[in-house]
């Protein structure tokens, strides 16, 4: 994966600065929301807890000690790939 610094600023802005609260109201399919307790880039009360309240069929799956990075940290990532696969099986 590549990128420009520019690229990746950018795409951070958009997200900082974008109101998707009415979209994600709509969402009409299950949803697995997936976050780590421990995300000191985006922490789960402002973000991962908000997103499962307000998607009607959420899921909210947490990961004690987990980090920002978790479908990439060893120990976690395995528990994110065995978790998916159990949420898409239903």
């Amino acid at each position: 994966m590549a990128e420009t610094i520019e690229g990746g600023v950018a795409c951070v802005d958009a997200f900082a600065h974008t109101d998707f609260h009415e979209d994600l109201k709509k969402f009409d399919i299950p949803t697995l929301v997936v976050h780590g307790d421990d995300d000191q880039v985006v922490p789960i009360d402002a973000t991962g807890r908000k997103t499962a309240k307000l998607i009607p069929s959420a899921t909210l799956k947490v990961y004690e000690g987990g980090s920002h990075g978790i479908a990439l940290v060893p120990g976690d990532k395995e528990q994110f790939n065995q978790d998916l696969l159990d949420f898409l099986k239903g």
